[in-house]
């Protein structure tokens, strides 16, 4: 029944600012409105809703105010330099600083590789990606550099 996540929504305080970011992460407008924008996650499959509004003073957690996109493996071993090239800072996360990132969840029995990022709001982006899934075995989180050379 249920074939994939259709659309999520993240509070903005200055719509033409968050525009100019999220453009910068090759995201294309689908829909435009005073006060709302949609953009293609994933064209005709998916997409991100960016609303102006005073909620975007709500204090960050993860469950309010984060997305997560999903990126192919490949391309997390150069992550860091296309989000340089956009002018994008890395977020410091669970205690893992820019310069460690991409690092490696081990959410057993997944593994996935993501690096943090903020919008113009705070909001926190995250780009991952699948290592593993359904095998069991424990590990701690580490870099995704430090994965690569035990895999």
């Amino acid at each position: 029944m249920i074939k994939g996540l259709y659309e999520a929504h993240l509070p903005v305080s200055n719509l033409k600012k968050s525009i100019e970011f999220y453009k910068k992460l090759d995201l294309e407008i689908a829909y435009q409105q005073e006060n709302l924008v949609f953009f293609w996650i994933e064209k005709g499959k998916s997409w991100l809703g960016l609303w102006e509004t005073d909620k975007v003073k709500t204090p960050y957690h993860p469950s309010l105010r984060h997305i997560a996109f999903q990126i192919d493996r490949d391309n997390m071993l150069s992550i860091k330099e296309w989000l340089e090239e956009r002018e994008i800072e890395v977020s410091t996360n669970f205690g893992f600083p820019p310069e460690k990132q991409p690092l490696v969840l081990p959410n057993n029995p997944q593994a996935h590789a993501a690096i943090y990022f903020k919008d113009p709001d705070g909001n926190s982006i995250e780009l991952i990606a699948p290592l593993r899934l359904d095998f069991e075995e424990e590990f701690k989180m580490m870099t995704l550099e430090e994965w690569n050379k035990t895999k």
